[in-house]
């Protein structure tokens, strides 16, 4: 990138689309959850929309709840550049790409990695290339970022960082919520599952008719945080002792479970089930199921992220001591 020479502002008016242009020539900031790759979680890189300069990866995107892709680290720090931005009469840090001198978004200090970043870029500003086109876009060199790993069972090296839980604990909205911003989970969503329906809606499985239990499908890096320590905040909450209820919601929909994938989830779940059964923190026994997962089908758009969307909405979780 060292030759890259920026086109004149007549060319990127004609090369960009407005919202591209707005944001990166002029400082613009796009709306939350109103754009291209806030919910993506598709594996490959983010490049500059202008230069095609490599900027972030997936491997390092995160659920900040924020409605902005977000990041916890560049994917080349040679690319990324910051300055001070006093505007709105706070002061943040402003990212810029360094060659292209696109404005991206800013960076905080509030970031679940282990530099406390966050990096909070508008989709405008990126162009997302994903794995298989690497190779053909001229990026071929950051494919071995996402090849198969040494490892026996053949995982990709983004897999190696990734395990799923799936959980169940009352209404999703506010397990979700909670789930979304422990510090090592890097996705989240929320849908149906251990019933028998095909492709249930919510006003089947609200009505009872299908058997499945609202649930939380969480994606984390076992690196940061162990499935153990997933299941510690799990078991704190939610009322882990009421049958087919939580708070005001009522109905085996609520029922408190654990989905597990694989024989270590199930010896894990049971014992820290056990665990906290024994510990005193619950004067009742402990109801929770632990069963195999099945399919998970994802619920309707408008659950999804649904505290973040409607702040101050229905909830009946929350964390205890």
């Amino acid at each position: 990138m060292a030759d890259y020479k920026k086109p004149s502002d007549d060319e990127l008016q004609k090369r960009l689309t407005p919202d591209q242009y707005k944001v990166t020539q002029h400082e613009g900031t796009e709306p939350p959850f109103h754009n291209e790759y806030w919910d993506n979680h598709e594996p490959g890189i983010y490049v500059d929309v202008v230069s095609g300069e490599p900027l972030f990866s997936s491997l390092d995107k995160f659920d900040s709840g924020t409605g902005w892709p977000s990041f916890t680290k560049p994917l080349e720090p040679a690319n990324v550049a910051t300055k001070e931005d006093r505007k709105l009469f706070m002061r943040r840090t402003e990212v810029r790409s360094k060659h292209a001198d696109s404005h991206l978004g800013h960076v905080f200090d509030d970031g679940p990695g282990p530099n406390g970043l966050r990096y909070c870029m508008n989709s405008a500003s990126l162009r997302f290339i994903p794995v298989d086109r690497l190779e053909a876009e001229g990026y071929g060199d950051y494919k071995k970022l996402f090849a198969p790993a040494a490892a026996k069972d053949g995982q990709t090296r983004a897999d190696e960082h990734r395990e799923t839980a799936t959980l169940a604990g009352g209404c999703f909205w506010g397990m979700e919520d909670i789930l979304r911003q422990i510090p090592g989970v890097v996705s989240t969503r929320v849908g149906y599952t251990g019933g028998t329906t095909q492709s249930p809606r919510y006003p089947q499985v609200h009505a009872g008719a299908t058997g499945h239990a609202e649930a939380v499908e969480v994606v984390f890096d076992p690196t940061k945080i162990t499935y153990a320590e997933l299941l510690g905040y799990f078991f704190r909450m939610h009322d882990p002792t009421t049958l087919n209820r939580q708070g005001n919601d009522v109905g085996t929909s609520y029922r408190s479970a654990i989905f597990y994938y694989d024989e270590e989830q199930r010896k894990t779940a049971e014992r820290v089930k056990d665990e906290v059964d024994r510990s005193g923190k619950w004067k009742k026994p402990i109801v929770t199921e632990i069963v195999p997962a099945g399919e998970f089908w994802e619920a309707e758009d408008y659950h999804q992220k649904y505290l973040v969307k409607n702040p101050g909405g229905y909830t009946c979780h929350w964390l205890r001591d």
